[in-house]
């Protein structure tokens, strides 16, 4: 694990005061990393879309804004105590970012933008999603690096290796101007799990990696649901409705008290096999319809309920036992919020779909090039040039190129010798990359 990937020295100024050298956090590069590889990923698959690239990098930009302000806010209201003055609220180095703050943020930003550019928001959110996915990717293997977001602790049974990656160490003095140790260190002395001289805390979860994972799978999903797009707004609503069930899932090994829980305390094998029990009967009645092999689409089904069955017989407490309430986290509470809607949504847009399958994948861009008409002249396509062609001499038995063929009435027609009664070989006329082989009509004897 390294917080800080490298120190940039300074020169020993006494404008630059006690200050030696310029840490570069390693959750601040993979941030900034996760916005440019979100940027190409967006541009290039709008431009490839037909979408108004110029308008959409600037509504990626805003996006961006909002996503980082949202997470940063929902980060503060859910851990106003880490916050010991107003301007450590713009320390995004040291982390402190919540995913699904940026997720609505974005979503809040590009409404907005969109609306005020009169760009429809569904191809928009579809050409999005791979960066959605891409960054979380990129920034929880940043939160892995800084030991943030940590899991809880691992059975003593656990693999070796993943003992050994889910071990985050006692920083030594100095490495960050706050705290003297990783996130889970710190918690583990506060709980005395571990003592203050350990070298590390005890094994967890890298639930960072977990969510890493997630992201690439994500990434290969949404790609996976372009290649088969039924309606505008699929790819985002497939990754809004699978990350928040996966993420609900990772919440419940999640340890970091950072996360945040509220709501009413019930029963654990209660409450989160309830939760999973809506995200079953969601994609029972409002994404399984879309499966068109009906042994697939069944099979998913019945495979739908499977996780809440399992949570339950699982967290369910022995007869004997007192059991444990719990609250859901931030995080679990916004997937719940999210997942249910985006799913009647998905639902919805389907059965049109299936009514109007050409007029559900049209993107109607008539009113952003009313507003922008300087646009629509850049997005017209050039008329390409007729290709020349090669004039060749007519043979002596066919007639002139651009001569009519045309059969006239045999009472008017022309007494014709009869070594001319045979009929003429085929002309070949080409316009422009096509072809047509016209034969004319055979004349009747006299």
């Amino acid at each position: 694990m390294h917080p800080i990937l490298v120190r940039i020295p300074l020169p020993s100024w006494k404008f630059f005061g006690e200050l030696s050298s310029i840490p570069i956090h390693s959750y601040g590069v993979m941030l900034g990393l996760s916005l440019v590889v979100g940027w190409y990923l967006t541009l290039g698959l709008a431009e490839r879309d037909r979408l108004p690239k110029e308008t959409l990098a600037n509504c990626y930009v805003f996006t961006a804004l909002c996503a980082v302000i949202m997470s940063r806010i929902l980060y503060y209201v859910t851990n106003p105590g880490e916050f010991k003055s107003f301007w450590e609220i713009f320390a995004l180095w040291r982390g402190g970012l919540v995913a699904y703050g940026g997720f609505l943020g974005g979503f809040i930003g590009s409404v907005i933008y969109l609306r005020r550019h009169k760009v429809p928001l569904w191809p928009w959110g579809d050409v999005a999603a791979p960066s959605l996915a891409s960054g979380l990717l990129l920034t929880r293997l940043g939160c892995y690096l800084f030991g943030c977001d940590f899991g809880k602790p691992l059975p003593p049974g656990a693999p070796e290796w993943l003992k050994k990656i889910g071990t985050f160490p006692h920083w030594p003095e100095g490495t960050l101007p706050h705290g003297s140790g990783s996130p889970a260190w710190v918690q583990h002395v506060q709980h005395h799990l571990v003592d203050f001289d350990s070298t590390a805390s005890l094994p967890v979860h890298p639930t960072q990696i977990y969510e890493a994972l997630v992201g690439a799978f994500l990434l290969a999903l949404v790609f996976w649901v372009r290649k088969n797009l039924r309606f505008r707004g699929q790819v985002f609503l497939i990754f809004t409705f699978a990350y928040g069930v996966l993420r609900f899932l990772l919440e419940m090994i999640r340890d970091d008290l950072e996360r945040g829980e509220f709501g009413p305390h019930i029963a654990e094998h209660f409450l989160i096999a309830g939760g999973l029990l809506l995200f079953a009967i969601a994609y029972v009645v409002c994404l399984a319809p879309s499966v068109t092999d009906p042994t697939m689409r069944r099979m998913t089904q019945v495979l739908a309920f499977v996780p809440s069955i399992v949570a339950y017989l699982v967290l369910k407490p022995p007869s004997f036992a007192d059991q444990a309430l719990v609250q859901l986290s931030t995080s679990q509470w916004v997937a719940i919020l999210t997942v249910l809607p985006a799913a009647a949504a998905y639902a919805i847009y389907f059965k049109a779909a299936e009514a109007h399958p050409e007029s559900a994948l049209a993107i109607d861009l008539e009113a952003f090039y009313r507003m922008h008409p300087e646009a629509a002249v850049e997005a017209k396509p050039e008329e390409s040039e007729p290709v020349s062609e090669k004039v060749l001499p007519p043979k002596a038995d066919e007639p002139l190129e651009g001569e009519a063929t045309k059969k006239e009435d045999p009472k008017k027609e022309e007494v014709a010798p009869q070594a001319e009664s045979a009929p003429s070989a085929p002309t070949t006329m080409s316009t422009a990359g096509e072809s047509k082989t016209t034969a004319s009509a055979d004349k009747e004897p006299a």
